[in-house]
């Protein structure tokens, strides 16, 4: 367990106190939106963080190539999901439901390809894509910009949604290579 790893422990740590945040939040309580957007920042920094570490220091692990994604995924998909579904929140800090059906969705046929992709070949190498980096950065921007009620959220949000959309078939694309290539090995 080295430290990196443990960064991205605390990242996953931090994603009940953004629930709470987001789940007693209310116009009258406004400033929660703002803790909110403190404990994402935090994670977010800190994803930043144990990336950095883990290669400076050379302390990538097995354990951190899945546990860094899973950290992501997890922040990710709960802020899309709280930002969308709870009825507490304005519609100025709303995301329209399609949003997170889309990341969700996006990440669903990733882990699904992943455990095909090791039922049948054994390994299951991850190596992010620039398009999964981008699209991590603008899903990352969404979120931030929901808090802050930037007026524009919804260009970010769309971008969001393309770039989800691109790395999914990419990923796709990827994923069928490598079984391919296993199958011609064989």
């Amino acid at each position: 367990m080295n430290l990196a790893n443990k960064i991205s422990i605390i990242r996953i740590v931090l994603i009940p106190f953004f629930i709470w945040a987001i789940v007693y939040y209310s116009t009258e309580r406004d400033y929660l939106r703002f803790v909110a957007l403190g404990f994402f920042g935090l994670a977010v920094l800190s994803d930043a963080v144990d990336g950095y570490l883990a290669r400076v220091l050379k302390q990538r692990t097995t354990l951190g190539t899945f546990l860094d994604p899973i950290a992501d995924k997890l922040l990710l998909i709960t802020a899309f999901i709280c930002l969308s579904v709870l009825d507490n929140l304005p519609a100025s800090l709303r995301l329209p439901p399609w949003v997170p059906i889309i990341v969700v969705s996006r990440d669903v046929i990733i882990i699904l390809g992943a455990v095909v992709i090791f039922l049948m070949a054994g390994v299951v190498e991850i190596s992010p894509s620039w398009l999964g980096k981008a699209t991590t950065f603008f899903q990352m921007a969404t979120i931030i910009s929901v808090l802050l009620k930037y007026p524009h959220s919804n260009y970010i949000w769309n971008l969001a949604v393309v770039f989800t959309v691109l790395s999914g078939i990419d990923y796709v694309i990827r994923g069928t290579r490598l079984l391919n290539e296993n199958h011609k090995r064989k």
